[in-house]
């Protein structure tokens, strides 16, 4: 509980930066969340963890809001820690500073406060949020986000009977602090030990519904290393939306959800009144692991019975075929009234193309995994404050090459610089014989194109250029490529990573740093008056209050 004079001034605080952005976008309405962050006992997996919470809850408050809501996020960290979030999907149009990444945002210090300021401009969709400092992702802080269409935007299916969220994601019995000290001496991480339905093993999670009606489920995989298969027994799902992108409406019985990716699909009740088995397994793993909770008919007649349904295990081809079907519905709208297929990705000239290698070996006799060769390492100071403040030698623009070298691993804060307004092609290479998944900060793409063994310009002519779903999280499979399309039309300092978190950790990430010559507040807003300042950027000043 936050003392009296605490929550006092915390309404002075919200209250002022309300007024300040009400006169800077009055446009759009507000709504405002206080969260106090604590540890907490909670048994997952049926044994006590120290897990992260949010006003007490595990998993943390989903985020409602509606396209282009301003949400007002009061932050109180009360662990024995820095603590960060950051918003899986939500682009921060304009304005990197509020990304929640170390590379943009100093950490909020144990006892104190910082408030988000966070625009979902024209975004719908499905999304999550997570701590990002450090391994306290596994240590739970994570919840779900959903911006809705604004009411006259028409969307291109009936309003469901009810809405869940449905976060997965594998989960270890061992400490957060336990798993980043393996790391930090270099070793790998063992397996998970369980997966987790909503913060529960098996048997732990239930969502009623009733005979008839239809339910959106909006599924995020918020886990550590594996790709994960979600199915409800005897039900069938249609897939609507991927990461605020509508899709044509294809039925599926299972459903990959790799690391970092999310999903909303349909689901009608139109079996017999009793429960089923909502099943969440792991993918192209030794040993599969498997968490079931309930789909309870208000009107059952039985509970679950039997085993719980398997579903596929090893195959790449499956869930490569699964991929290639997931396509963009054109005629419907998105955040806009206009058809998302107003936007003609694939007739506009590449002024750039990128290959992304990634790989894995030894520096300095400690495990690191690296993007082109060059494995992230932290600077003293977040590079959006270094640039902004234009404080020297904490990072190079250039520092990480934009096509594999070949040559070993090495350790640099590494910056990959770009053009505003470009539109450049990203080639994902993936030598190795696990399933890979990357996210860009700050941005949706195009996924064109993706096959078995090593791209070449050739590869261009399998590309989808009319309907290729627009995401932010992509897989690449073993032995594979994965090309995507990127309009740069967001200026900032954006986080280019691996989802495989033990891999972003150890240095398989960079940042990309989209730039605008002309430094103008039409192209980037300028940095928040309440930004927090550390490492070389303590001292400075922001903007006069």
């Amino acid at each position: 509980m936050l003392p009296k004079s605490a929550l006092i001034w915390q309404l002075c605080v919200v209250y002022f930066l309300a007024m300040f952005a009400i006169v800077a976008r009055a446009e759009s309405p507000y709504r405002f969340f206080t969260w106090n962050v604590t540890y907490g006992d909670i048994y997952p997996l049926g044994v006590r963890q120290q897990g992260i919470l949010i006003n007490g809850q595990f998993p943390g408050p989903d985020i409602l809001s509606v396209t282009n809501d301003n949400l007002i996020i009061n932050v109180h960290n009360s662990l024995p820690e820095p603590f960060l979030i950051s918003w899986n999907g939500v682009q921060q149009r304009r304005n990197s500073y509020e990304d929640g990444v170390y590379g943009t945002t100093c950490p909020i210090p144990p006892g104190k406060n910082f408030t988000y300021i966070l625009q979902v401009k024209d975004q719908i969709g499905s999304y999550f949020y997570f701590p990002s400092v450090g391994f306290q992702k596994a240590a739970g802080g994570f919840g779900g986000i959903r911006i809705l269409s604004r009411p006259l935007i028409p969307v291109p299916f009936p309003e469901p009977a009810g809405d869940f969220t449905v976060l997965i994601g594998d989960w270890y019995k061992a400490n957060h602090n336990k798993l980043k000290a393996v790391l930090d001496r270099g070793h790998r991480l063992p397996s998970p030990d369980g997966i987790l339905i909503n913060g529960h093993g098996s048997n732990g999670t239930s969502f009623t519904v009733e005979q008839g009606k239809t339910y959106r489920f909006r599924i995020s995989n918020v886990g550590l290393q594996h790709s994960l298969n979600f199915r409800i027994q005897g039900h069938k799902m249609k897939l609507v939306e991927v990461e605020g992108t509508h899709t044509i409406q294809t039925t599926y019985s299972s459903l990959d959800v790799h690391v970092g990716q999310s999903y909303s699909v349909l689901v009608t009740m139109d079996q017999p009144p009793q429960d089923f088995y909502v099943a969440v397994s792991t993918r192209f793993t030794n040993k599969v692991l498997t968490s079931a909770g309930t789909l309870h008919y208000s009107n059952s007649a039985r509970p679950v019975s039997g085993t719980v349904p398997g579903g596929p295990t090893t195959q790449i081809d499956w869930s490569l075929n699964q991929a290639r079907s997931i396509r963009t519905n054109l005629t419907a709208s998105g955040p806009r009234p206009n058809p998302q297929g107003s936007y003609h990705y694939g007739l506009i000239n590449i002024s750039r193309t990128i290959k992304l290698e990634s790989s894995a070996g030894q520096v300095n006799g400690k495990q690191r995994y690296a993007v082109n060769s060059v494995s992230f390492i932290p600077a003293d100071t977040p590079l959006k404050l270094a640039d902004y403040f234009k404080i020297g030698g904490v990072f190079r623009v250039g520092s990480i090459p934009d096509q594999p070298t070949g040559g070993n691993i090495y350790l640099d804060t590494s910056v990959m610089g770009a053009d505003f307004r470009g539109f450049i092609e990203i080639v994902f290479q993936n030598h190795e014989n696990i399933v890979q998944s990357w996210h860009i900060d700050g941005y949706n793409f195009w996924v064109v194109g993706m096959n078995g063994g090593v791209w070449t310009p050739a590869s261009r002519n399998e590309y989808n250029l009319r309907d290729a779903v627009s995401r932010c999280t992509t897989q690449v499979y073993p032995k594979s490529w994965t090309a995507i399309y990127v309009a740069l039309d967001n200026v900032g300092m954006w986080n280019v990573r691996s989802e495989f978190w033990a891999r972003q950790y150890l240095g398989q990430q960079f940042y990309l740093r989209v730039y605008s010559p002309v430094e103008s507040i039409r192209d980037e807003y300028p940095i928040p008056k309440n930004a927090l300042l550390c490492g070389r950027a303590k001292g400075k000043h922001t903007r006069s209050l």
